[in-house]
């Protein structure tokens, strides 16, 4: 009896800050989906060697690498290595990301730098480093998040700017590489279950009442809509975003 390839097979997929949370869950989907995997990680050695793994023990390649998403010299390597170890990249997950909450007048500038270096900085020289390798027909996703496109709770105004940043970004990239056939999508997460912002956290009871599903999201689901975006069924589906938000931005 003939089993069907999964819809990954043969791919090559790098998830970048997917030590734990919504991106350890990206890329144990996509291993599952058939694809090898590089992960980068900052700090978190033990989370993401173990993911490593289990991603092995799905019988796919998969290769741990620390790099600080905020230096661009560290942002690059981490590409060349990823590329190197798995023999090339067909998909780009830019996950990596970071929040620093509070009044805007209250933000340092470092503040500020931080969340721009990661999320709007970082999202560009992978990007640019990582289309080196990327053949035509390849896939880019970036996690952006539902307050890119309105702003529910005080306190996030520079990130929900480095967010909107990429709604702007993946619209006119997504334009440049349709002639290759190459997909350049966002998933925009709302309140999601994770370390940065868990379920039982100090803003649960304030975000609660904003959702029309009244619970926080499971990082599985956002796996799964990025996976969509990664396989053969999105084919056509370029330059667009997916809210996995819970009905937050409705």
């Amino acid at each position: 009896m003939n089993h069907p390839s999964p819809p990954l097979a043969g791919k090559r997929a790098l998830v970048t800050g997917a030590a734990r949370g919504i991106g350890a869950a990206i890329a144990l989907k996509l291993a599952e989906d058939g694809a090898d995997v590089a992960i980068t990680y900052e700090k978190s050695s033990v989370q993401a060697e173990a993911l490593a793994s289990r991603i092995r023990a799905l019988g796919r390649n998969a290769i741990a690498i620390q790099a600080d998403a905020a230096s661009p010299v560290a942002s690059v390597a981490a590409v060349e290595l990823a590329a190197a170890d798995l023999g090339g990249l067909d998909i780009l997950v830019n996950n990596a990301g970071v929040l620093v909450a509070g009044p805007f007048g209250e933000l340092s500038l470092e503040d500020m730098d931080l969340q721009l270096n990661v999320n709007v900085r970082g999202v560009f020289v992978t990007t640019q480093a990582a289309l080196k390798y990327i053949p035509d027909g390849g896939r880019i996703v970036t996690i952006g998040s539902n307050a890119g496109l309105a702003v529910p709770f005080a306190g996030i105004a520079v990130y929900a700017a480095t967010k909107s940043a990429m709604e702007s970004f993946t619209r006119g990239l997504a334009r440049e590489l349709g002639p290759r056939a190459i997909t350049v999508n966002l998933v925009r997460p709302g309140p999601i279950d994770t370390d940065m912002n868990p379920a039982d956290g100090p803003l649960a009871a304030s975000i609660l009442p904003s959702l029309s599903i009244p619970r926080y999201g499971k990082t599985r689901e956002v796996a799964e809509a990025v996976a969509f975006l990664a396989g053969p069924g999105a084919a056509y589906v370029t330059g667009s975003g997916m809210l996995v938000d819970g009905g937050i931005n409705a």
